[in-house]
């Protein structure tokens, strides 16, 4: 698991795209603090942080024809099996989202990306 820097969501290849959405919706479900060496720097921050990453992907789905379940777009929303938040607080929306994407990180997915076969530019 992992969360692609968020430069590259426009340019993850279809299977990568929806696995990050299923890894996200786990993420905001019951593997909220689950540890996982790859994402536990999101636990570190608001859960509102990845809803806001997850805005991203399901938007970039959405502009390729796919149709993310609406209701990941509220906020609350945890899943069907997890109870919803009351009200979770929103966080200022900052780039990157999460400051661990930074260049380094992008170059890390990059080359991630070129060992799957997957060249982006």
């Amino acid at each position: 698991m992992r969360l692609w820097h968020e430069q590259l969501i426009t340019k993850l290849p279809r299977q990568q795209l929806l696995g990050q959405h299923r890894e996200i919706a786990a993420l905001r479900g019951n593997g909220w603090g689950k540890k996982h060496a790859t994402v536990d720097y999101v636990f570190s921050y608001s859960p509102y942080k990845l809803y806001q990453f997850h805005i991203l992907v399901m938007d970039e789905m959405k502009r390729r024809g796919y149709q993310p379940n609406s209701v990941w777009y509220d906020k609350n929303y945890r899943g069907k099996s997890c109870s919803t938040y009351e009200n979770l607080s929103a966080v200022a929306r900052t780039y990157p989202i999460y400051p661990e994407h930074d260049e380094r990180y992008l170059q890390e997915c990059i080359e991630n990306l070129f060992n799957k076969g997957i060249l982006v530019n």
